[in-house]
Order: C-alpha cells, then sequence, then structure tokens
C-alpha cells in the first residue's frame, strides 16, 4: 500500500476516514486535474501495458501536480453486517474522489458497475474510470446516488 498523503493520515484506512466535503465546484476542478494527469500519461505511453504501469505513471504525474493521493486502500466488503471480503480502489484522491484504472481494449457495463459500487461502498459522492487500454484514453465520471439522486439534464427535461 502507498500513500501520499499528509503525515497525520498516513495510519488511517479508508472505513475510518471521513471525506473533506469539497463543493461542486472543487470535484469538478480535482476531477478535471486528474483527468490532465491521466491524459499526459496515456499521451506518453500509449496503450499495450498492463494496469499497474499505468498506475505508477499516474501516481508520478498526481505527484508532480500536487494531488494528495492514496495508493490501493483497503475497504471490508460486508453482506448482511458480515465481513465477505476486501476490495482495494487503485486512487483514493484527496479523500473525495475514487480511481479505478483499466487497461482494457473497451470500457464494458461491468467496469462501470465496479466502479460504481466502489463510490458507493466507500461512501464518496464521485468516482472516475479511467481506461488506458484503448487507442484514445477513456473515461467516465461515476456518481454515488446518494449523494446525487438525480442528475438532471438540460438536454433531456422531465415530461410533464
Amino acid at each position: 500500500m502507498q500513500y501520499c498523503l499528509e503525515q497525520d493520515l498516513l495510519d488511517l484506512r479508508i472505513n475510518r476516514m471521513q471525506p473533506n466535503k469539497k463543493s461542486a465546484a472543487e470535484l469538478e476542478e480535482l476531477t478535471y486535474k486528474i483527468i490532465g494527469c491521466s491524459m499526459k500519461v496515456h499521451n506518453m505511453l500509449g496503450n499495450g501495458f498492463q494496469e499497474v504501469i499505468y498506475q505508477r505513471c499516474l501516481a508520478i504525474e498526481f505527484k508532480r501536480a500536487a494531488i494528495n493521493f492514496a495508493r490501493e486502500i483497503e475497504q471490508n466488503i460486508y453482506y448482511d453486517g458480515i465481513e465477505v471480503g476486501i476490495r482495494r480502489a487503485d486512487f483514493v484522491i484527496e479523500y473525495n474522489v475514487i480511481v479505478e484504472l483499466k487497461a482494457v481494449i473497451n470500457l464494458e457495463d461491468v467496469h462501470l458497475n465496479q466502479a460504481k459500487n466502489y463510490v458507493v461502498m466507500y461512501a464518496f459522492s464521485i468516482g472516475l474510470l479511467i481506461n488506458f487500454g484503448s487507442n484514445s484514453l477513456q473515461y467516465k465520471k461515476i456518481f454515488n446516488p446518494k449523494y446525487n439522486p438525480i442528475v438532471k439534464n438540460p438536454a433531456n427535461p422531465p415530461i410533464s
């Protein structure tokens, strides 16, 4: 497990962390920076490497961009109150954004579902699913329905 967060946060596991509630504008700016770092990595390496290579390179870019992050933070999985396993998100960014990386030809529904499960499980409002395996970088913002119950789209207003 690798951390690049403030010293007093080093020994925390995700289930004891409290997200430092950023505003929507701050989250938008943060996700923009994360995507920018990802684009830089993809532009330098292209596709075809294993996910862990992209993860290591992205960690370098996050450090250069002064983005606080932790890698491979464990989170317990419970079923009906009983622990059944542990999962690790690729990155937890500033205790506000989960980043899940892939290195596949195309993102599929199973990848989106996994990212959504992480966002819900870690109780963050937003996450990013980033795929380095295609010719062009692919990314999707994932919203936690608990924090974003209805995302209004002006292009598709509700029918009255």
